[in-house]
């Protein structure tokens, strides 16, 4: 299984045991089914799973890798710190239905973040059963929530230590504890080659009817307590395994009394092979009394099990799972019994023998029940939860075309590999997911799969039932006669070639998955990302280039994977040049190549950016109308089948369609952006005695455009100091944002009272009816006295920074938001504003994020001006402080006149307090709304003030 344990290469990221450890008390402290932790890696803004244990990780590929920025839950939890319960499938789709789309079953979910100190490492998830409601999975939720932290606080431990706290290879994959009551006796014994030593604990030897005194402690003591017919394999199976290549399953040996046993082992490290024996139990302290284990009972050495911890199951495939869970076997132990850590000796070389452990197991009643299912006329088998083939009776080998021994222990899409496709992989995930069981029909293939014998009134179809366990799949296949259905796929016949590690696991969901995507996705750089995102890893392309026609040309629009400057010459290429980019939109038709040798001998002369690989060109055409191509590029030759080439044509459509709409959308962004420019001022009203510095930042997502503003108004002999907020995004908002920044100024400029200025507001917002309504707060300042007067329309409460550093939310009343009640009242309050204070109003972009609370954003701002210093000197169009602020598209800087010979007191200036309360919100990628900011500080006659401002 890529990423499990057979990797011979170390990962790159944390120690396996810690991430390992961490997912197995995850299950222990939930009623989870698999589990997960997902790390950040090398690459900004991608999340990648670094442990899967309970799943096996072929089938769930695609969700390796989560880009932060995508509506899943890992992403979300990761990019807000908020956990995230998913109580079941209804829940899963009314939140996230990309993610419900890729998995459409019903299981429940719980996702809670790994961090620690503030830094966040990564997301920790468990799968569930499905439940009623989020409340029912609350406890497991904070159980979790104390596992995560504790992973958090090792990580960051190790990286304080200089250790690497990211993950960049593929996942381990591990099995869960089990989930069953005990197998029975279990006993542990260790072999040392170097030494020839061999060690059995109490409970071993009476698995094994040895006396209870002194043990020889060699091979041939242990061969006379078998039976002769399984005793002369030991010794070559202990060599084996010394050597790295252990037995992928336990191994059955009897006796010399008849008794059946199963015998696990793996390579051990020193240490652990000295902890078995009579030396390693006379170091080991004495029991209390009580606390000894009766005689058979299994010994557990891990930690004492943890509320929701399951005991042992005793059914004879599990009894290595079981075994595990109780900490008799390593839980990073992989199919074929090597492990994901390195167990040898330190300086010992790669090939050299390594001490031997091992467990013995009764596994009791499990054994004649295989017995009596190796009798039924139906094919039975059995798989555990990494889809390792853990049983399966004679009349599964001979119903798969696979004899039982190359079965058993190995993977099932190894083993009968023509099951390995999108729509078999599908059912087999809802079963591990999910409790209801699945019935299908598979054809079955021609030689040389098929058996040579006849196979008389079997036909060429095979009804499989897929019954889900805690710890197993249970799988039964009938002969079934039936007429072939265009639905069900058809084996592939002759030698079956090795898939496509990627493209085997991009079901045919994938155009719902893409086209959920697309609707979110509202730009043409959006769109490419998307495309990027869903389609390029499901069918295990490498690289991508979108071209969009303007005026009967070409233009590059995204491209992901090419060499730098490969794709320059074909840059505003016209239709009328002989390229398949070019064919693919003017005939209509998509172009694939199995080879670069094939796209080569198709277009003579044609520059090629790699000598291996196969392309897909793909015209967008939407409604009839043509919108550009897609070039889809693959690292290895490959033949694209003909179900393959109708989805990836359906999916050009779902591509073209989306990219008419977010060319459509960026026509009105641009009008938006220059109409929103267009109104804000470029430069605010000034005073002698009153500095004010102005920041506006559009949104990063989404229409991002918004109604935010700010002004500063000559009124009378004072200033007003207004700042607004228009629901919505777009052109509309901007244009109704223009409007009510024109009639504010219009009663600000006659002196009106800030009541009267609010209302007359109010009332012309009715008036327009634009279906929108706004916030606003607007301040009338008399610079000589510092007295002010404010009211409010639903905005956020002012700022007030005092001379002496103290900072405080101005908690006025207010009315209702304009353009709602057409009798609103807006309260006036009277303020202060003393020398050398700050005040400052905003707008909810800039205190706001998703899943955290309003008061905590706000408090965060209050904390950061008091923080900012005090202002002074002046900062305008000519300060590089100022103008520093405006470094994005559609940033605006506004400020008052430069006047470097008065006096203002110690600190920073204005504009650099501005683009200090603002400098978060400039980095960050993900301004999920525009934000406004306007400041004002007043100087006194003598450039001082007075100590100790107050409110009147």
């Amino acid at each position: 299984m890529t990423g499990s344990a057979r990797d011979e290469r170390k990962p790159s990221g944390p120690p396996p045991a810690l991430l390992t450890g961490a997912v197995a008390d995850a299950l222990r402290t939930t009623a989870g089914r698999a589990a997960g932790v997902y790390l950040c890696s090398g690459s900004p803004r991608l999340l990648r799973l670094a442990v899967l244990s309970g799943l096996p990780g072929q089938l769930f590929r695609p969700w390796w890798r989560v880009s932060a920025d995508r509506p899943f839950p890992v992403a979300d939890v990761h990019r807000t710190g908020v956990p995230v319960v998913l109580a079941n499938a209804t829940e899963v789709m009314r939140r996230y239905p990309q993610f419900a789309a890729g998995l459409p079953f019903q299981f429940g979910s719980l996702h809670v973040p790994v961090v620690a100190e503030d830094r966040a490492f990564g997301v920790l998830t468990v799968l569930r059963a499905a439940a009623a409601d989020a409340a029912e999975v609350q406890a497991e939720g904070e159980r979790l929530a104390a596992v995560a932290d504790a992973l958090g606080a090792d990580l960051l431990r190790l990286g304080a230590d200089g250790g690497t706290v990211t993950w960049d290879d593929a996942p381990l994959c591990v099995r869960p504890p089990a989930a069953g009551p005990a197998p029975g006796r279990v006993g542990r014994l260790s072999w040392t080659p170097a030494t020839g030593v061999l060690a059995v604990d109490a409970q071993a030897r009476a698995l094994l009817g040895l006396p209870s005194g002194d043990f020889p402690g060699t091979l041939d003591a242990l061969a006379r307590a078998l039976d002769p017919a399984d005793a002369h394999r030991l010794p070559e199976l202990l060599h084996r395994t010394a050597r790295g290549r252990p037995p992928p399953l336990p191994v059955q040996v009897r006796t010399a009394a008849g008794g059946l046993r199963l015998l696990d082992m793996w390579r051990a490290t020193e240490a652990e092979a000295a902890g078995i024996g009579p030396a390693a139990e006379a170091r080991r302290p004495a029991v209390r009394t009580g606390e000894a284990p009766e005689h058979g009972e299994p010994l557990r050495t891990g930690k004492a099990p943890e509320h929701g911890e399951a005991p042992l199951n005793p059914a004879r495939p599990r009894a290595a799972g079981a075994a595990r869970a109780a900490g008799e076997i390593p839980l990073d132990r992989e199919a074929d019994g090597s492990a994901a850590l390195d167990h040898g000796g330190a300086g010992a070389p790669p090939d050299a023998p390594h001490p031997v452990a091992g467990v013995l197991l009764d596994p009791g009643p499990g054994a004649l029940a295989d017995g009596a299912a190796d009798l039924l006329p139906e094919g039975v088998f059995c798989l555990d939860r990494t889809g390792l083939v853990v049983y399966a009776n004679p009349r599964a080998g001979h119903l798969l075309g696979v004899p039982r021994e190359l079965l058993v222990g190995r993977q099932l899409w190894e083993a009968v590999p023509w099951l390995n496709q999108p729509t078999y992989e599908e059912h087999l995930r809802g079963v591990l997911l999910s409790p209801e069981p699945a019935h299908f029909d598979v054809r079955l293939p021609a030689a040389p799969e098929r058996p040579a014998a006849p196979r008389p009134y079997e036909g060429d179809w095979l009804r499989l039932s897929l019954y889900p366990g805690a710890d197993l799949v249970t799988c039964k296949a009938v002969p079934a006669d039936r007429v072939p259905h265009d639905d069900v796929p058809e084996a592939v016949e002759g030698p079956v070639p090795a898939p496509d590690a990627a493209a085997s696991t991009a079901p045919l969901y994938r155009p719902i998955v893409l086209a959920i995507a697309l609707t979110e996705a509202v730009t043409a750089r959006q769109v490419s990302a998307v495309v990027m995102q869903e389609l390029l890893p499901a069918f295990g392309g490498r690289r991508l280039a979108i071209y969009l026609l303007q005026e009967r040309h070409l233009y590059l629009a995204w491209e992901s994977g090419f060499p730098e400057g490969f794709l320059a010459p074909f840059e505003g290429v016209a239709l009328d040049a002989r390229l398949p980019g070019v064919e693919t939109l003017t005939t209509g038709r998509p172009l694939f190549f199995d080879s670069m040798q094939q796209l080569a001998d198709a277009y003579p002369g044609i520059e090629l950016d790699a000598e291996e690989g196969a392309r897909a060109f793909l015209p967008l055409i939407a409604s009839g109308r043509p919108v550009g191509s897609c070039i889809l590029g693959f690292d290895r030759s490959r033949s694209f089948g003909s179900k393959e080439r109708t989805v990836l044509t359906a999916l050009a459509g779902l591509i073209a369609h989306a990219m008419e709409k977010a060319q459509r959308y960026d026509t009105e962004a641009a009008l938006a952006r220059g109409l929103q420019q267009a109104l804000l001022p470029r430069r605010l009203s000034q005073h002698a005695r009153v500095e004010t510095a102005g920041r506006y930042l559009p949104g990063t997502e989404g229409m991002d455009v918004g109604g935010d503003w700010y002004d500063v108004v000559e009124a009378g002999d004072g200033l007003a100091l207004v700042i607004g907020d228009v629901q919505g995004h777009g052109v509309q908002a901007a244009a109704t944002m223009g409007q009510l920044r024109s009639a504010v100024r219009a009663f600000a400029l006659g002196d009106r009272p800030p009541e009267e200025v609010m209302g007359g507001t109010n009332h012309l917002l009715i008036d327009l009816d634009p279906g929108q309504f706004a916030s606003c707060c607007y301040v009338r300042l008399d610079p000589s006295t510092g007295r002010a007067r404010a009211a409010r329309a639903g905005h956020l409460p002012p700022l007030l920074r005092h001379p002496d550093g103290r900072t405080e939310v101005l908690d006025l009343p207010g009315g209702v938001v304009l353009g709602v009640d057409p009798r609103a009242h807006y309260p006036v309050t009277e303020l202060l504003l003393e020398p050398g204070a700050i005040l400052a109003l905003y707008t909810d972009g800039l205190v706001e994020q998703p899943g955290h609370d309003i008061d905590d954003g706000i408090a965060a701002l209050r904390r950061a001006l008091a923080e900012a210093g005090g202002a002074h000197g002046r900062a305008g169009e000519g300060d590089p402080v100022a103008s520093a602020g405006a470094t994005g598209p559609g940033d605006r800087v506004a400020a008052g006149p430069t006047d470097a010979t008065k006096p203002t007191g110690a600190g920073r200036s204005l504009a650099d307090v501005a683009d200090r309360l603002t400098a978060a919100a400039r980095r960050s990628a993900d301004r999920f709304d525009d934000i406004a900011l306007l400041l004002a500080t007043r100087s006194g006659p003598d450039g001082s003030g007075p100590k100790s401002p107050r409110r009147v």
